[in-house]
């Protein structure tokens, strides 16, 4: 049965996903801002949500249609073959959000949509009570220009939750957004990473995962592997197959520094956590006394302030990143930074940069790589 799917992701990381995708064996791309569809089968579900680093969720994309009226919301909705996904028992609770459209109540397009869908349902099954105690089934919807996409969400918690990182500092870098860097930095099996400014350790983890080839879902459950509506034995061949080609002999080794001894035997957690605590080496160290690790790529992450006084520190740190590191063609450098001027203050013009968002914050990446 082919299956049309939906993964959102960072906006600036579609090139990134759309790689992954073609390469775990997704069919039919079609990018547009911030999301990807592609077309696969039922192990193409399991497989999407164990190996994409860099995708926020894998949805179902179920129907797409255009409502104007309330009656025409209904219709689309009722017209889905939803027997197909949702049992008599399941849980389907419906959540959207609606955008420059005639229909812009979403508690209304809500309460539409479940009424659609019980309906529906109620045919299919010939009962007129929806106890909704099984499985989670999760529907989405999408109405933006009154254009209604409705999803049904195979993930569950978001697949930036990889289950190392229970706990953080303050201001951690998202999991995916941090493997979408990882792969601009073009990570490889025998390369060297260093972060001198490691919090959590969430670069250095992504990096190992990317280096030897780890699915980052291998450590967590997904809402569809307690669906009936899919075989169960499909999950446990995509988990095997994940564990097949994880590389053990890689010869990737990962530095991470921080100036906060707390944050540092949080990085050992996590990356123990991850799998990958051999391959970490941790240490703490004010980026004053940071001395470049030949041949390392360096990520980071760098603290930036929202208030004027925090600003300024940020800067003075910006300027002796910039003397400590020295990128060139031999120690490349990726930095995520929302500072309008961080290259005056890093002291280098970067090579290439890429708008990114982190969280709701518009970041530049900043590449150095001559």
């Amino acid at each position: 049965m082919k299956i049309k799917f939906a993964c959102p992701c960072h906006f600036g990381l579609e090139s990134v996903l759309s790689f992954e995708i073609k390469k775990i064996g997704g069919e039919n791309l079609v990018t547009t801002d911030g999301k990807i569809t592609f077309e696969g089968d039922e192990k193409m579900l399991a497989r999407a949500n164990l190996c994409l680093a860099s995708a926020e969720r894998v949805l179902i994309e179920l129907a797409s249609f255009s409502a104007t009226s309330f009656e025409e919301l209904f219709q689309g909705v009722l017209s889905i073959p939803l027997e197909n996904y949702i049992g008599k028992n399941d849980a389907f609770p419906i959540k959207g959000h609606s955008l420059n459209s005639q229909l812009h109540s979403v508690p209304d397009c809500q309460k539409i949509i479940k009424r659609a869908a019980v309906k529906r349902l109620e045919q299919k099954y010939g009962i007129s009570w929806f106890e909704e105690t099984g499985a989670l089934h999760q529907m989405q919807f999408s109405i933006i220009k009154d254009n209604v996409i409705i999803y049904l969400d195979t993930t569950g918690a978001g697949l930036h939750k990889r289950g190392y990182r229970r706990n953080s500092n303050d201001a951690p870098i998202k999991e995916t957004l941090a493997a979408g860097i990882i792969d601009l930095a073009r990570i490889r099996s025998n390369s060297k990473v260093v972060d001198p400014m490691c919090g959590s350790g969430t670069f250095l983890i992504e990096s190992a995962y990317k280096a030897l080839n780890i699915a980052p879902g291998l450590r967590r459950k997904f809402s569809a592997e307690s669906w009936d509506q899919f075989n169960s034995d499909i999950w446990k061949e995509e988990r095997n197959l994940a564990l097949s080609k994880i590389d053990k002999i890689g010869e990737f080794k990962a530095y991470g520094f921080d100036i906060d001894g707390e944050s540092v035997a949080l990085s050992e957690e996590n990356a123990r956590k991850a799998g990958v605590g051999s391959k970490v080496s941790l240490d703490m160290r004010d980026i004053k006394d940071f001395k470049r690790i030949e041949g390392a790529i360096a990520l980071c992450n760098p603290p930036y302030g929202e208030r004027l006084l925090e600003v300024r520190e940020a800067e003075k740190l910006y300027r002796v990143l910039g003397e400590k590191l020295r990128p060139d063609r031999e120690n490349p450098a990726y930095i995520i930074s929302p500072h309008e001027d961080f290259e005056g203050f890093f002291g280098k013009k970067a090579d290439k940069k890429r708008k990114l968002y982190n969280g709701m914050i518009k970041c530049n990446l900043y590449m150095y790589f001559k």
